[in-house]
């Protein structure tokens, strides 16, 4: 039984965020009403896929009919189209309603226009997609896939499945500028925290000795060794090159220090091998590595096969590969579920938010997992976040904590002995939520898996979340999100054709977050439906990176393999990231009809003469017409040429920097930032009608004590006990 069966979600008008949101309910099994057709003669294979089963129930039926309503649009479009939340709610008056837009419903900006291009370059993305420049006269360059749509859709579906939950009928109003913003928290926190911006222009390693790509024969590889000990097996697997002895490649200090020299002789050694040679040696030396693949070799992936990940779809009367859900979900045989009564609405304060009541336990770590949690833990759940002994979770070595953390519990166990991972069981089977990121194996061998736990508590919600997924042949494979980007293609996807492939920010990781919180809703959904059972949630982030690829999958069997083709489009003329007055400096526009050109050509000087030319005619002229637009937004600051493009009605923005959004009186005015001591943090990418839960990250292990005495009803004897014994911290 697909985790929302019964679920009704209709999606409002042909939007591309609503239709990606109405997408990711479908895959979960809702079913999902439309008032436009799924696919016409013009629409892209890109949405006759996102739409490819949706039903056309007309207005009145999409409306009224669904337990959620989404629709897409600034304030004056959704009035126009009698889209907004009070025309939605007259109709029905029981759906949870979401509404997203590219700036929000509310603030100086809602009326803006925009396009994917945009609003990278407004969020601060685009400055940091691919990860800091040698020359910061690269421009800033949009991702690959109409990213903007499918982060805005996968925020919505969030929202949506929260504002279900709530005990009354709820709105929620998404942004797509600041669900892309809140993909680089740790450069937020920072900036809000700091008031520094982080800078394109690469220092010394630009994180090489984290995780970086290596030349092959046949391609790249990426890899990362970034602890000792990955360090020293990697060296083992390169042959123990007589480099590898010298002083100045010792420690992770010096190799980040003299990172060109090393890398460079990293790259002799790589060249003359082919990519999945250098992954698979990496991979056995327990090293995380992957080939950078095509999206094609993508489709014939064993690893995928297994998963049965891909589906059939005809487009044009060829069957083409589409994705499918990006996790597995299964429920335990050989339990007996408890009884639940679905607590009525009345039982459940609003105050508490719609997740009141359900306790999570949270053995994730780094970014993917916390921040998933961190949207569990503000909509209301009681997060007992799990952390070993010593340093505890590596987001508290930056401002990263300090976002994700937020109002949860801390608690220290020692898994590597018997009295701690006997406590782990007891919590679990006191919680209706488990949550992990760890390796394949790790759960099952600490006796934490969810076979064990589901016979402890048979009405379990367990979701892992892993790198390739807990089952395939390469189940066991060693990853990190940023490799899984190269992996999938996006990184290498992610450029000007002139330029190599760099690894790039983490993108697919907060990705993630959001995609998770997503699934853990609709688990609770369906247990306060009366499903009392217990599921488990298999999750594989890779899976999640092509799942949100599938415009270039398509295009890759439509017309062949697409290329890197920086911040052109193939609807759109001019279409571009231009330099503006002031250090790497920039201004984004995209025009896309023949009107908003005429206005360009009014407002740039060169471009009169062209102001006849038709959009085909433009793109023979695109070299001409960058250099007249270059020549007129060099004179000007970034934000002053964004306000007159804006006035033009021409979709424009500046590409920000973090400090820029620390500064915005649109976030302000939307209250996106919260006070936090000296500065702000950031909040996140919608606004509602429920509650936020906020409240400050936890110290490691500052509530061990107390979630042990209250959940186990252990005394204060027996936690000192457990402390004196080094279970607990």
């Amino acid at each position: 039984m697909p985790l929302l069966q019964g679920l009704t979600v209709g999606v409002l008008g042909a939007g591309k965020a609503a239709s990606v949101c109405g997408r990711l309910f479908a895959d979960t099994g809702a079913r999902v009403l439309s008032d436009v057709q799924s696919a016409d003669a013009n629409s892209s294979a890109f949405t006759a896929y996102l739409r490819r089963d949706f039903e056309n129930t007309g207005m009145d039926g999409a409306a009224m009919q669904a337990d959620i309503v989404v629709a897409e649009g600034s304030p004056n479009t959704l009035a126009r189209l009698g889209y907004s939340s009070e025309t939605i709610r007259r109709a029905n008056s029981k759906a949870a309603i979401v509404l997203v837009s590219p700036y929000g419903q509310t603030g100086p900006w809602a009326e803006h226009p925009a396009t994917d291009l945009t609003l990278l370059a407004a969020s601060g993305i685009a400055r940091m997609l691919t990860g800091q420049v040698d020359d910061v006269s690269e421009p800033p360059v949009r991702a690959v896939g109409g990213q903007a749509w499918i982060i805005g859709g996968i925020a919505a579906a969030c929202a949506g499945m929260h504002a279900l939950l709530n005990p009354k009928p709820a709105v929620a109003d998404v942004s797509i500028h600041e669900a892309l913003a809140t993909l680089a928290m740790t450069e937020l926190a920072r900036a809000g925290q700091t008031g520094r911006s982080w800078q394109r222009k690469r220092l010394t390693d630009g994180n090489g000795a984290t995780v970086c790509i290596l030349p092959a024969e046949d391609g790249y590889a990426a890899i990362s060794p970034r602890e000792e000990k990955q360090w020293a097996s990697w060296l083992v697997a390169m042959g123990s090159p007589e480099w590898g002895a010298e002083p100045r490649f010792a420690r992770k200090p010096d190799r980040i220090a003299n990172w060109d020299a090393l890398h460079a002789l990293m790259s002799e050694w790589s060249r003359s091998r082919s990519k999945r040679e250098i992954a698979s040696l990496a991979q056995t030396a327990h090293v995380p590595s992957f080939p950078l693949l095509d999206l094609d070799e993508q489709l014939d992936s064993e690893q995928l096969r297994h998963r049965d990940f891909f589906g059939r779809y005809s487009i044009d009367g060829k069957s083409v590969q589409v994705p499918g859900a990006p996790f597995i979900v299964s429920y335990p045989a050989g339990t007996v579920p408890q009884s639940v009564e679905p607590a009525p609405d009345h039982a459940r304060s609003a105050a508490d938010g719609p997740l009141g009541g359900v306790k999570v336990l949270d053995f994730s770590w780094v970014i993917a997992g916390p921040t998933a949690t961190r949207h569990l833990a503000a909509m209301g759940a009681d997060v007992i976040k799990v952390e070993a002994p010593g340093a505890g979770d590596p987001g508290r070595g930056s401002e990263l904590h300090t976002v994700l953390g937020q109002a949860k519990k801390g608690v220290v166990l020692n898994l590597k002995q018997d009295g701690a991972k006997e406590i782990a069981r007891r919590l679990a089977s006191e919680c209706d939520v488990l949550i992990e990121n760890f390796a394949t194996g790790v759960m099952d061998r600490l006796g934490l898996d969810p076979d064990t736990l589901h016979r402890i508590n048979p009405n379990l919600i367990y979701l892992s979340a892993s790198g390739l997924g807990r089952s395939g042949p390469e189940a066991k494979a060693v990853a990190y999100g940023t490799l899984l980007q190269c992996y999938a293609g996006f990184a290498g996807l992610n450029r000007f054709p002139d330029r190599q492939p760099r690894v790039g920010m983490a993108w697919l990781d907060p990705m993630c977050g959001l995609i998770l919180p997503f699934l853990t809703a609709a688990a609770v959904w369906r247990q306060r439906h009366g499903h009392g059972q217990g599921v488990r949630i298999d999750f594989s982030m890779v899976e999640a990176m092509l799942w949100g690829m599938a415009d270039p999958l398509l295009q890759a069997q439509q017309t062949g393999m697409p290329a890197a083709k920086g911040n052109t489009s193939t609807r759109f003329s001019p279409h571009g990231v231009y330099p503006a007055m002031g250090d790497d400096a920039w201004i984004s526009l995209a025009v896309r009809s023949d009107d908003e050109w005429t206005a360009l050509c009014s407002l740039v000087p060169g471009l009169q003469i062209r102001a006849s030319l038709r959009v085909e005619e433009r793109r023979n002229h695109e070299a001409a017409i960058a250099e007249a637009i270059e020549n007129w937004s060099k004179s000007l600051p970034p934000f002053e040429a964004q306000a007159r493009l804006l006035a033009a009605g021409i979709p424009a923005a500046a590409v920000a920097g973090s400090a820029d959004l620390v500064a915005s009186d649109h976030l302000a005015a939307r209250d996106f930032w919260e006070s936090h001591k000296e500065g702000v943090l950031p909040g996140l990418p919608w606004q509602s009608s429920f509650p936020r839960i906020t409240g400050l990250a936890p110290a490691h292990g500052e509530h061990t004590a107390e979630v042990l005495q209250e959940l186990l009803n252990l005394s204060d004897a027996e936690v000192a006990q457990l402390r004196q014994s080094g279970d607990i911290g």
